[in-house]
């Protein structure tokens, strides 16, 4: 006897998506706060700390990260069957699993995010700490403030890279098992960071300086996702048919085809707007309309981050092994 099953799609069979809104989330915003991490870490560096002297977000940027990331781990959570195998989990390791991996990373990321966070708080603002221990903490970590931002830059791009091999690992979804998608998580991660730091950050030259570095990033990314659809197309018939529902307007696959074209809209736009602020002749402050093309150009890019999160989780589940 053969027995033919039929209408087998996400709502006559809800497990077939075992991932959802909850796990875009906190793709997105583990991302984010990695990338942020990064950017931090650039600005109290370079030049030897000139451009982070003065600057609101070098002290907000930092404490940012874990807030981000914290925000992101409810979102992991909720989506957990079993919340208490959260316990069990860390009390194994598995050296082949990079979800192992991830999870003590993001374990370690944590206290070295809030410790680099305590050691930028300059001298004249650490009466803004509320206990005495914290006051002393900062005075001390500051000493180490350098080693503290290598590690912290470290971390970012571990964390970064960690949120494309979660999903790259899974060779039984063709869309996800590609080798170029935690580079292009980690570098869609920078970006939504750069853009972060210019929306917190007060002087012209920070907010400047990130358009330029969120540039060069903008352009990597519209590099590289064309080459990730390149490669899946080249590849066998399951990777080639698991980047359909892209370039399908069908009524199954509508909201994947929007989200590419809104990518095709959002990044060249954010990129020409982005490059029209660095050529402006700016005055000594930034004009109303000029702070509003920044901030609009940096929401653009979180947007597109974040469309990449949820229409790469989905149809990865929509792909599989023919």
């Amino acid at each position: 006897m053969e027995i033919t099953t039929t209408g087998l799609n996400a709502i006559t069979s809800p497990h077939l998506h075992v991932w959802d809104w909850r796990v875009s989330l906190y793709l997105f915003l583990g991302g984010l706060s990695a990338g942020l991490a990064i950017m931090t870490s650039i600005l109290h560096v370079r030049k030897g700390g000139i451009l982070a002297e003065g600057e609101r977000a070098a002290i907000s940027a930092p404490l940012y990260v874990p807030v981000i990331l914290s925000i992101g781990m409810i979102f992991i959570f909720l989506d957990l069957e079993r919340k208490l195998n959260v316990f069990w989990f860390y009390l194994t390791v598995n050296p082949l699993s990079p979800m192992s991996w991830g999870s003590w990373g993001l374990l370690v990321f944590y206290p070295v995010s809030i410790l680099y966070a305590l050691s930028m708080f300059p001298e004249g603002k650490r009466h803004l700490l509320m206990f005495r221990q914290l006051q002393e903490l900062s005075e001390w970590l500051s000493t180490y403030k350098l080693k503290l931002a290598a590690i912290n830059f470290g971390m970012g791009i571990f964390i970064g890279v960690y949120t494309g091999v979660l999903l790259s690992s899974f060779v039984a979804r063709p869309l996800w098992n590609s080798a170029i998608l935690p580079v292009i998580f980690l570098t869609s991660a920078m970006s939504a960071g750069a853009a972060f730091m210019i929306m917190i950050s007060n002087q012209k030259k920070v907010k400047l300086y990130f358009t330029k570095v969120d540039i060069w990033l903008i352009l990597a990314e519209m590099v590289m996702l064309p080459l990730f659809f390149y490669g899946q197309y080249t590849s066998s018939g399951s990777h080639r048919e698991s980047i359909m529902p892209f370039f399908t307007f069908s009524h199954e696959y509508f909201w994947y085809g929007l989200g590419m074209l809104l990518l095709l809209v959002i990044f060249p736009i954010a990129l020409v707007t982005k490059f029209l602020e660095v050529k402006e002749d700016h005055g000594e402050d930034l004009t109303a309309e000029a702070l509003f093309k920044m901030n609009l150009s940096a929401l653009m890019v979180l947007a597109g981050g974040l469309i990449i999160r949820f229409t790469f989780v989905y149809a990865g589940q929509l792909s599989h092994l023919s």
